[in-house]
């Protein structure tokens, strides 16, 4: 690609043709502040930030959307853009609430932080109260309040170029205007699938998650109360960033000395379970092929997904497998399994999930959760809910010793670890599918065709003469380009696909630490296949926790009790809003 040459504040670059100014002078060092830019997604200019001078132009420009040209000279810190940019902010500030010190996003504001850098210490514009429009808090995983948007859009251009579902978008106009789902219908009402890739962006506290810590800090307290929390694979690469460790880095030992110190009665594994999905799912694939089932199988742990199959591809359902997520089987089994080997009354028994997704809140509370005669989880935290217990309890992650997760109910694999990145159920279930399917050991533990950050990815497995071939998508978007074809026929040949409604899979979900970009997923995909090759055992089919809890409770894989606890069904749903009078 061709080349430019400009200078910024003194400073002569050379870049490609197609570079923004904004991106221009990132490469010198130089930072301009923006609220609504994310690269390559929403370069809108909305916020009018990122204002430069360019010698020769009439007005201050927004770097973001300006590109570079030949010769071009730019200064971003002249004493006029200074001015015009605290204006701008003022602006802003008089249009949002006065409510730093008790908002979710103190201290980890974008807004606030331009505040501070700027050096605006007052506001001279007469406060604004022309926005009326109330908190939305009808859904069960993700609170929308208006009164704090900054119209950087963000959340629009993720929700529509991310994930491809569009369930929030500028509604009525001028003073009037709000961001919400079309008609300015309730987030429960709508498509939304609980993603949260959209809190992940929002740079102030217009969107987060419903926060339930009061609940689990209320079990916790009650002395009648059996509490048990599970632990997801993802969340033990990202729980120590909130402490000052590098994304990536394994804290498993330690998490669990902190779920302890919090007062949890049983500190288990998500990974236990996810072990036990890959036994059901690839069974379920096997028979699948060998009796005409619906081919190819699609993956139903991402809760986000499944949502939006029910929204937008209903005849696709039948494609769907029907096991649990692991999140799903964990709770199935506290309440029986477990609660017979513990003499505990289920009815007493409080099950908290400690997890990377805000769409497993939408999850725990969907009524057919409840095969074990209660429903089967209580109460979800995200890796933020979970990070700000801590700290309300003064625990330090960072001094802790490493403790081991309780029996039985936390004896995993390796295979179970890597449920946490995109191609690691695809992978965890090839390991055992194989096995299962040909009696004999996998030649390459390490599938690596189906690893990494590429949107779609496939691989074949030769099966001792039976290629099974196989699909990869994370991030909606994808899953809804395979979706399409399947529904045109071109996927026929294909056995099995797995989703993952976040980019990245679990380790970029919408309940991990705010700010996670393409390098954070990166890294603690990274760390969690570190995790799984340091296990001793690597495929979900030889835990020995899995091979007894069949043996002295479920009998067999697809068995009926197997069945009544570990599957479950789906619902249609209308991808239109539904307008009453």
């Amino acid at each position: 690609m061709a080349t430019v040459k400009l200078t910024i504040d003194n400073n002569p670059v050379e870049v490609e043709q197609e570079t923004t100014v904004l991106e221009a002078a990132r490469s010198l060092g130089i930072s301009i502040p923006t609220l609504c830019h994310l690269r390559e997604l929403n370069q809108v200019g909305a916020c009018r930030m990122c204002i430069v001078e360019v010698e020769g132009a009439r007005s201050y420009p927004a770097s973001c959307t300006l590109p570079v040209s030949e010769g071009m000279v730019v200064r971003t810190a002249t004493p006029g853009v200074r001015a015009a940019r605290k204006m701008i902010l003022e602006l802003i500030l008089s249009d949002h609430p006065n409510e730093c010190l008790i908002c979710i996003r103190n201290g980890h504001c974008e807004l606030q932080a331009a505040a501070d850098t700027l050096g605006v210490r007052e506001v001279r514009f007469q406060r604004m109260s022309r926005r009326l429009h109330p908190k939305d808090d009808s859904g069960s995983a993700v609170i929308r309040e208006p009164q704090k948007c900054i119209y950087c859009r963000r959340c629009v251009s993720v929700c529509a170029g991310v994930q491809g579902v569009e369930a929030v978008g500028p509604q009525l106009r001028g003073f009037s205007t709000v961001i919400a789902p079309p008609y300015n219908l309730p987030l429960a009402e709508s498509v939304c699938v609980n993603c949260g890739q959209c809190l992940l962006v929002c740079p102030v506290g217009a969107i987060y998650e419903r926060d339930e810590t009061a609940s689990v800090w209320a079990a916790l307290a009650d002395p009648a109360k059996h509490v048990v929390v599970q632990t997801a694979p993802a969340t033990r690469v990202t729980l120590g960033e909130a402490f000052g460790m590098p994304p990536g880095t394994p804290v498993t030992g330690k998490m669990v000395a902190a779920l302890r110190r919090l007062g949890f009665d049983r500190v288990f594994d998500t990974d236990f379970t996810a072990d036990l999905t890959i036994v059901e799912e690839s069974n379920e694939l096997l028979n699948r092929m060998k009796n005409g089932g619906v081919l190819p199988q699609i993956t139903s742990c991402s809760p986000g997904w499944v949502k939006f199959i029910e929204h937008f591809y209903q005849d696709l359902l039948p494609h769907l497998s029907t096991s649990k997520s692991p999140q799903q089987m964990f709770g199935a089994l506290a309440k029986t399994y477990y609660a017979e080997e513990a003499g505990v009354d289920p009815a007493d028994i409080v099950v908290v999930s400690v997890m990377p997704c805000t769409a497993k809140k939408f999850e725990a509370g969907r009524p057919e959760m409840q095969s074990s005669g209660h429903r089967d989880v209580d109460v979800v935290l995200t890796t933020r809910e979970l990070v700000r217990m801590l700290k309300e309890a003064g625990i330090d992650l960072t001094r802790l010793p490493d403790e081991e997760y309780d029996a039985p109910l936390g004896i995993s694999t390796g295979a179970g670890a890597i449920f946490g990145a995109t191609g690691g159920v695809m992978e965890a279930a090839l390991r055992t599918a194989y096995e299962v399917a040909t009696g004999k050991p996998l030649p390459k533990v390490d599938i690596k065709e189906v690893r990494g950050l590429e949107g779609i990815k496939q691989a074949v497995i030769d099966f001792e003469g039976t290629p099974v071939k196989v699909l990869v998508a994370h991030g909606l978007r994808h899953a809804r380009t395979l979706m399409e074809k399947l529904k045109a026929g071109e996927l026929s040949e294909y056995h099995f696909i797995e989703v993952m409604c976040c980019p990245g899979g679990c380790i970029g979900g919408g309940g991990q630490p705010i700010g996670t970009d393409s390098e954070d997923r990166r890294r603690r995909i990274e760390g969690i296949y570190r995790v799984d090759k340091n296990m001793k055992l690597r495929k979900s089919h030889e835990n020995p926790a899995v091979i007894r809890l069949y043996a002295d409770f479920l009998g067999r894989p697809l068995g009926e009790k197997s069945h009544r606890l570990l599957h479950t069904h789906y619902v249609r749903r209308s991808a239109h809003p539904v307008l009453t009078e």
